[in-house]
């Protein structure tokens, strides 16, 4: 039987506002049927803090911090927690809520786009596993975040090795699309993360930091090879044609599709009304 063909585009690295305006369209596209189902991976230039999108940036993250650094900045369409995009594998997944092979509840979306993560690590060597929150504490935690870091704790179906979290990812649904984007760690910078949040006080935050080494994890702190970019681009590509049974076919965007990214990233990522609104 012929497997379903979806594209994949990896375009690089590139700018915070490029990143979000290329996820962004590519939901629109596709809820046009002008697209169809993709996956994608991208980097960032300059290294960025995300935000999601109900997060209130005023309260949570320290700008000062952030430009100190000579990070990006963007909040993103999608929920969750902070994130620093640096020695990363970046991923979206665009799909319909209509697929047939796609459930209808977010949890188990996320599940079954997850598997192709999941089959990822397995081809760079790594255990690693769905995190499925056990305890009515593990739930409520999920539902009441204590810190504003991303990393800071698996959510349900989130990927975990030696009961650490290595991915984080995030989904939004809007026009009946499924907009799924993720971070799989290669190496990590804790003292730069946790530099770029408020906290009440410093023994809070060394607090936090110490908590967090018990509760994520990049791949090359595990690995018993260090691991490239290339060859985790690999993998991961492998992974999502075989956890989703698709065929991915390589694709290039046309001038006027990058064109109209670039107005969307201008007018609606690099504005401060949209990344500082809450």
């Amino acid at each position: 039987m012929n497997k379903e063909v979806w594209r994949f585009i990896d375009t690089g690295n590139s700018s915070p506002s490029f990143n979000m305006a290329l996820d962004e369209a590519l939901l629109d596209w596709h809820s046009e049927g002008k697209f169809p189902p993709v996956i994608r991976f991208y980097g960032w230039n300059p290294a960025t803090l995300s935000v999601g999108y109900f997060q209130k940036v005023e309260k949570e993250i320290d700008m000062d911090a952030v430009k100190a650094h000579g990070l990006g900045f963007v909040r993103r369409p999608t929920g969750g927690r902070g994130v620093l995009h640096e020695h990363e594998l970046t991923y979206s997944v665009i799909v319909s809520e209509e697929h047939p092979e796609m459930p209808k509840s977010v949890t188990e979306a996320y599940r079954v786009i997850s598997e192709g993560i999941l089959k990822g690590f397995h081809h760079l060597g790594l255990e690693a596993y769905f995190a499925v929150p056990k305890t009515a504490e593990e739930r409520d935690a999920l539902k009441n975040p204590r810190s504003a870091v991303c990393f800071d704790a698996p959510s349900w179906y989130e990927l975990v090795v030696e009961g650490r979290k290595v991915a984080g990812s995030a989904q939004t649904r809007q026009k009946g699309v499924i907009l799924q984007h993720g971070s799989i760690l290669l190496d990590l910078d804790e003292d730069k993360l946790f530099s770029l949040f408020k906290y009440s006080n410093e023994r809070v935050k060394e607090r936090m930091q110490k908590a967090f080494k018990d509760k994520a994890v990049a791949i090359n702190a595990i690995s018993t090879k260090r691991i490239t970019l290339e060859e985790a681009k690999v993998a991961f590509n492998k992974g999502f044609a075989e956890g989703l049974n698709i065929e991915l076919e390589p694709y290039q965007l046309a001038d006027e599709e990058l064109e109209y990214v670039q107005k969307l990233a201008k007018e609606r990522y690099e504005s401060d009304e949209w990344n500082f609104k809450r």
